[in-house]
């Protein structure tokens, strides 16, 4: 064999060991859809993306490095910030994001093509992941508001949520329960809690209302710098509520959740879903399932954000109602004895 056809076949094996190894390393990504930075879902959302992620190169618990990871080799998980359910829901069903955070309402409604979807195309691509963690209907005014009921909001200013939030419908169902009509009886200005928060700093809005896990980061804000009130919903209204939508259940949020508050506050909760396309492979999203129910997960939701130590296992299959498990999930839950 001559000197050059030995080089010419060790650089055909060379480069063929290259390609091989840059596509061992090639990264898999995976969205995740959250909410708008101000709430809950985007920080849990970053929590979540980095403990099921082991990006290509890092040490992975799952193939036997003694990493500190238990996320899955290769993959890079990314929360998106979004407009939140609404949203959430189509980029999945589209496939311009592989998961999102979505309330159960909304979860079941835009699969049915039912309740406030009726009459849409049934989102026929969502897969269940996890229950993750209630979220509360906040009704937010300044502490020096004359405002001290949902009667008083007629013909008032009020932030309901971005116009493809779960937010808003929340905040609508609430308000119709008590007999306000959008730009009827009251003004709605289409906002996440975050701008609602600053333009009632301002004085340029009488309420901010959303559907959201405490506490979240603009409300902590908003109460600490300028005081706040949370109005209750009566038993009345929540019965309504719940006789339309039978998702929600009757809650409180304490009055530790944010500063300057003098009582617990009835109000309504609504449970916070993980969602997956069903095209997502059935190995994949058996690994995620693992990886978020894992030990080290537990440490990163406890230490991350309060909301964090309300995301646990034993919670983990409420609220799926008709729509399917993914395989994955599925596969999860039989081998770890919470399936049948």
């Amino acid at each position: 064999m001559t000197t050059l056809r030995r080089s010419l076949l060790a650089a055909v094996a060379a480069a063929g060991l290259a390609a091989s190894a840059a596509s061992a390393q090639a990264p898999q990504f995976f969205r995740i859809g959250t909410g708008s930075a101000g709430g809950t879902y985007y920080p849990i959302g970053g929590i979540i993306a980095n403990a099921i992620s082991c990006p290509p190169g890092s040490r992975c618990r799952a193939t036997g490095d003694g990493g500190g990871t238990d996320g899955v080799p290769g993959l890079v998980a990314v929360a998106q910030a979004t407009q939140g359910s609404v949203q959430n829901v189509n980029l999945i069903q589209s496939g311009n994001a592989e998961s999102g955070f979505v309330q159960s309402d909304v979860t079941h409604w835009s699969y049915t093509a039912t309740g406030l979807f009726e009459g849409r195309p049934k989102l026929d691509r969502l897969r269940f992941i996890a229950h993750l963690f209630p979220e509360h209907i906040h009704a937010v005014v300044r502490k020096d508001s004359p405002i001290r009921s949902f009667e008083d909001l007629r013909g008032k200013r009020i932030a309901i949520g971005l116009q493809a939030s779960g937010a808003r419908i929340g905040s609508e169902l609430i308000l119709a329960a008590y007999g306000l009509q959008p730009n009827r009886d009251y003004t709605p200005e289409y906002l996440n809690q975050a701008q609602g928060t600053e333009r009632m700093q301002d004085r340029g809005l009488d309420a901010t209302m959303t559907v959201v896990g405490y506490p979240a980061a603009a409300f902590s804000e908003f109460c600490a710098r300028t005081g706040c009130r949370i109005l209750p919903v009566t038993d009345e209204a929540a019965k309504r509520v719940i006789e339309r939508a039978p998702f929600y259940a009757q809650g409180v949020i304490p009055k530790a959740a944010y500063e300057g508050l003098d009582a617990d506050t009835p109000t309504l909760t609504v449970g916070a879903l993980w969602l997956v396309r069903d095209s997502v492979p059935e190995d994949l999203v058996y690994g995620i399932t693992r990886a978020l129910w894992s030990e080290t997960t537990r440490a990163l939701l406890d230490g991350g954000h309060a909301k964090g130590r309300e995301i646990v296992r034993e919670r983990a299959l409420l609220g799926r109602g008709v729509v399917p498990f993914h395989p994955g999930a599925e596969k999860f839950y039989r081998e770890a004895g919470m399936l049948n």
